[in-house]
């Protein structure tokens, strides 16, 4: 015989994991395993898109499933079951057995083994009933209830609960002092009809002159007529909810845009030695299989310009009032996604080889392209580098990644007329430009942060002499 605490022992609950820091929900994008499949301990059932990223979710324990809780597509809170395994070992969904009754064959137990009887305990709603309070409250002051007033009120209490009270219900006697009471009899005011202000419900004096007191005339309210409601016609317009990625990119660019003043400076600048640099650096054999383009040594030049400028890595703690300076560099790097925008970053880029900076770049497009950045990969931040040139686009002014004190967009490199050695020559030449959080980074030093980043791609031996 299978009993209900034993069904409810051998199912066990999976809740939605926070997958990342403080995240509150999380999207299910897909299951992998339906209702009656076997799934081992570390197996993954199913896929959720939170704020930051999607992630795979494994389950802890072996079992059969018993329940999905969630169809896909539903957005579930962190804390929330989200599939039921029965880690019994059976397959098949446990049934409650009813308990047959005693025969008159039972065996009583001895008389003196009987307990005493609980309690006799007043029903009210099916299953639950009023137990006996052993506390006692203190009698107020002044004010006496007469003990026939409170039982009439209890027992209609209890009455309406069970569903059957009376028509004619005892009213309770109105709370009021003997001074009071007089007073309202001196003025002619029934005290059922008063609104008592005092504690407890005690009518006070000012009550009883309230409602002596004329009530004051109020002119009639004119209801506006209700708005209609908004319509669309769904042949001409589509809507999209917002939720995931999209929903956590737009509160952090509404959040950063009215909360860090930006300020954003713009350097055109010949880069035609770094491109030359960048073929050169394909055929290295220390680059061999390794992403070898522009962004690489923009990201590059970036760092060596952080490093002679370190104020410009800092960021701002509005709680403490503090300017937190960083003594490492997470580099940013801004990647488009089927998902929408993410801000993946290169933890200690500062400290990194050339080839090494290429690998980790590398390694950071991929995932991001293939949807499965962590969100550890996206915290912790420092400064951000956005390439709208890949989609032909001369600059931009780029709103600040939460949390950091720069950000560095990177414009289309084309050919253009250039003034190279006092003739004028087709250069290949970008726009750079640098949005700076202007309450922890000034004018000059966000100057000369650009200007050194600048004064590198078009001057690519500055790598080595300047780093």
């Amino acid at each position: 015989m299978t009993t209900m605490t034993e069904v409810e022992a051998s199912v066990r609950e999976f809740k939605m994991p926070d997958v990342g820091e403080g995240l509150t929900e999380a999207e299910i994008l897909k299951w992998y395993v339906q209702v009656g499949d076997t799934v081992t301990d570390g197996q993954v059932v199913c896929e959720v898109e939170t704020a930051k990223a999607a992630v795979e979710l494994p389950i802890p324990y072996d079992g059969v499933v018993r329940e999905l809780r969630f169809p896909e597509g539903t957005t579930v809170d962190v804390g929330t079951s989200i599939i039921a395994v029965d880690v019994s070992g059976g397959g098949a969904a446990p049934t409650e057995t009813p308990v047959e009754p005693a025969t008159e064959a039972a065996v009583e137990p001895p008389a003196q083994e009987a307990k005493p009887a609980a309690p006799a305990r007043t029903p009210v709603l099916v299953g639950y009933g009023v137990s006996t309070s052993a506390t006692k409250r203190r009698p107020r002051k002044g004010v006496e209830i007469p003990a026939q007033e409170v039982a009439s009120a209890t027992a209609a209490v209890q009455a309406e609960l069970n569903g059957h009270a009376t028509a004619a219900v005892v009213e309770s006697r109105p709370l009021a002092k003997p001074p009071v009471r007089k007073l309202a009899k001196d003025l002619g005011v029934d005290l059922a009809t008063v609104t008592p202000s005092g504690p407890d419900g005690v009518i006070t004096r000012e009550d009883v002159h309230a409602a002596v007191a004329p009530a004051p005339v109020r002119a009639p309210v004119r209801v506006a007529p209700s708005a209609p409601s908004a319509t669309y016609d769904s042949t001409r317009e589509t809507r999209v909810p917002v939720k995931g990625v999209r929903k956590a990119t737009a509160a952090a660019m509404v959040g950063s845009a009215f909360t860090a003043p930006h300020v954003t400076e713009f350097v055109t600048v010949d880069v035609t030695r770094t491109m030359k640099l960048v073929e050169e650096l394909k055929q290295d054999k220390e680059m061999q299989g390794l992403r070898v383009n522009p962004l690489l040594l923009i990201a590059k030049a970036l760092l060596v310009a952080i490093k002679r400028n370190p104020d410009i890595n800092a960021s701002w703690d509005e709680a403490a009032q503090e300017i937190v300076l960083k003594h490492y560099v997470n580099l940013g790097i801004a990647a488009a996604t089927p998902r929408g925008l993410i801000v993946p970053n290169i933890k200690d880029a500062h400290a990194k080889t050339l080839p090494q900076l290429a690998e980790s770049l590398g390694e950071l497009v991929s995932t991001a392209r293939d949807g499965k950045t962590s969100p550890a990969a996206m915290q912790g931040g420092t400064v951000t580098i956005t390439n709208v040139g890949v989609f032909g686009i001369d600059t931009g002014t780029p709103i600040l990644n939460p949390g950091e004190s720069a950000i560095l967009a990177v414009g289309t490199i084309k050919l253009q007329p250039w003034v190279h050695k006092g003739k004028v020559k087709p250069r290949q030449v970008t726009t750079l430009a640098l949005s700076f959080d202007h309450r922890l980074v000034d004018g000059e030093l966000g100057s000369k942060v650009l200007a050194d980043v600048a004064a590198i791609l078009e001057q690519p031996k500055r790598l080595i002499t300047w780093a």
